[in-house]
């Protein structure tokens, strides 16, 4: 146990993002999106010792039958890291994240003011997207934890596993752990409607239950945060909708155009002094425009509306990504490989 938290230790201190073990193999750290080696070999025993020594007792006969996990570690120090156990060519593997254990502010992660207005909110549904690793979890947090700050209010997060921890501030907060608190998704949700919650975090839309009954809450009057991992409100949309049965489609794109109060889509950059990395963000905004198009199946002119939605807070990634070129905090050609259309980005550069 002492070898693994002196190596998740050296992590944190480095400011890496995540910890790879993997039998037979050299350790290797994530910083700033790249990966490198631990500076020390670990033999392939110590490795699956290592692993196995983290696995909480509740899951210990899972990993016997040899079942993914996921769950949350907490070292000597109390610090937490989000782990994922799996096997490889009959070897067992771990990926993990390190969780800070401050949860910083909407100011200190230069998130887009508008996330407090829509924090603000009484009802309603706001997605955060974007691909893996792309700082949804940290976004969120710090948006909930805004509400902590704001709202006398009652929030409940559902979450697989629960990764930061709320000090309660003016809300009332509880955390349910999937596996640890209730067996999934889709029960902690039909459960929700008698928890009386104002706010509920859903930590990921994954399938057709956990969709609808996260629409469902957003219909009955509860404000409702989740992730998904797309790119842009558009093909969001389209994701939501797809998963459904095609009888059901009609439906849930009508509720979907009434409850949806924004989609935030965010990709992590590095800076250009190479001190981290920094976010751009694709904002849409769920106005009466935008429900519109998603009714009348136009999904495709969404892109449209953010482009011209600039005084109800909507911007594009493109736009996002020329300004922090402009401000000199990425360099160009980084933000040339997310980009979604290179001429435009350049007609805003």
């Amino acid at each position: 146990m002492s070898k693994i938290n002196e190596i998740l230790a050296y992590a944190r201190q480095q400011k890496c993002s995540d910890v790879h073990i993997s039998e037979g193999e050299n350790i290797k750290l994530r910083k700033d999106g790249n990966l490198f080696d631990y500076f020390e070999p670990i033999d392939a025993s110590l490795s699956n010792l290592m692993i196995e020594s983290i696995i909480p007792e509740y899951l210990i006969e899972a990993f016997q039958h040899r079942r993914d996990l996921d769950f949350v570690y907490v070292d000597d120090q109390n610090m937490r890291y989000r782990v994922n156990i799996f096997r490889q060519q009959y070897k067992v593997c771990a990926a993990i994240r390190v969780i800070n254990e401050e949860i910083l502010s909407i100011e200190q992660l230069n998130l887009p003011p508008v996330l407090k207005e829509l924090a603000m909110a009484p009802n309603g549904l706001v997605l955060i997207t974007g691909p893996t690793g792309s700082g949804k979890s940290t976004s969120l947090a710090a948006i909930i934890d805004y509400i902590n700050e704001h709202r006398s209010c009652h929030i409940l997060t559902v979450e697989d596993p629960v990764e930061y921890v709320y000090k309660q501030k003016q809300a009332l907060i509880h955390q349910r752990e999937i596996g640890a608190d209730v067996s999934g998704f889709d029960e902690a949700l039909r459960s929700a409607m008698r928890e009386d919650p104002d706010v509920i975090l859903v930590g990921e839309m994954r399938d057709y239950e956990t969709m609808s009954a996260a629409i469902t809450l957003a219909e009955t009057g509860h404000l409702v945060f989740s992730t998904l991992h797309t790119i842009g409100a558009a093909k969001t949309i389209d994701r939501i909708i797809d998963v459904f049965p095609s009888e059901k489609q009609e439906q849930i794109r009508m509720q979907l155009s009434g409850v949806i109060n924004a989609v935030i889509t965010q990709t992590l950059l590095p800076k250009a002094d190479g001190t981290g990395r920094i976010a751009g963000f694709e904002i849409m905004i769920g106005t009466d425009a935008i429900k519109n198009l998603i009714r009348k199946k136009e999904i495709h002119q969404i892109d449209s509306v953010i482009q011209t939605g600039k005084s109800v807070g909507m911007q594009s990634l493109n736009f996002s990504l020329a300004q922090l070129v402009r401000e000199r905090k990425v360099l160009i050609q980084d933000a040339q490989k997310v980009v979604k259309d290179l001429n435009e980005f350049n007609q805003f550069l």
